[in-house]
């Protein structure tokens, strides 16, 4: 029996195909899952300020690509989750319900503080942006790639297939080089983190759809983004927690795909 239609978002930096896990548990629940494969790498849709352009894309691809005949749901992490959102304010005939994990809702003085970063340039100066651009991106086979990324305490605390689902989608030949580059460039990464909404609350407005929202126990991300004004928004029964970082998804994807599925039912 058919669960209806699932919509997934990735997080900047992480392409698509490192949610297969998540992936199996929503089909085997029964959904048609469908997820872009790679945000902001289309020149027909330039990362801005606000990112209006990358919800364009995604919603170019629910219409292109998905042509949904009712509601589906949308499900999305960090960056995917508040795009996810922004579709949603946009096209709520779309969104029956939004699931959003560990994707910050920045308000109040947070957000004057975001704004104001942008617009006197700092937001480029300081992380997460100023680590995305000086990121490195290249590598001679993907030997070397395997020993780069198993060697990093951040990396070793995920699901060993989420690992060698990101070893094989994250990484494309590099043609001026040789060997292997990020296949998520870090100048789009760059340019994500630089142009973080200072908009959502007055998104949020617009909203119809109900959302939930699932954070890691230990995101730094969730901390430094608001936890409180998030957990304010959501309102405490639409809000869960799983174990983790705010990679969480990476560390425990049966769990994560599994807490989705109970906060979709929860939701209505």
């Amino acid at each position: 029996m058919s669960a209806g239609t699932l919509v997934f978002s990735h997080a900047n930096s992480y392409p698509a195909g490192c949610y297969r896990l998540l992936f199996k548990v929503w089909r085997d629940a029964g959904y048609t899952v469908h997820a872009l494969p790679k945000l902001g790498h289309d020149p027909r849709f330039p990362v801005t300020s606000n990112w209006p352009h990358l919800v364009d894309q995604l919603e170019a691809f629910v219409a292109d690509t998905v042509q949904p005949s009712g509601p589906i749901d949308f499900v999305g992490h960090s960056l995917g989750g508040v795009l996810s959102l922004m579709l949603a304010a946009r096209r709520p005939e779309w969104a029956a319900r939004v699931v959003q994990l560990d994707s910050p809702f920045i308000r109040g003085w947070r957000r004057e503080l975001l704004r104001w970063g942008k617009l006197t340039g700092l937001a480029w100066r300081v992380p997460p942006a100023s680590i995305a651009r000086q990121r490195r991106d290249h590598w001679p086979d993907r030997n070397a790639v395997e020993k780069h990324f198993g060697s990093k305490p951040l990396f070793q605390a995920w699901d060993p297939r989420v690992l060698a689902d990101y070893i094989d989608c994250g990484f494309e030949p590099d043609p001026v080089r040789g060997g292997l580059r990020l296949a998520f460039h870090r100048e789009v990464e760059t340019r994500i983190y630089a142009g973080l909404p200072h908009t959502l609350p007055h998104v949020a407005r617009r909203l119809k759809a109900p959302v939930g929202f699932i954070a890691g126990t230990r995101s730094a991300e969730m901390r430094q983004g608001g936890l409180e004004a998030t957990r304010r928004f959501i309102g405490p029964a639409r809000y869960r927690e799983i174990e983790g970082s705010h990679l969480f998804p990476f560390e425990r994807p049966e769990t994560t795909a599994q807490a989705v599925l109970a906060l979709l039912q929860d939701l209505g």
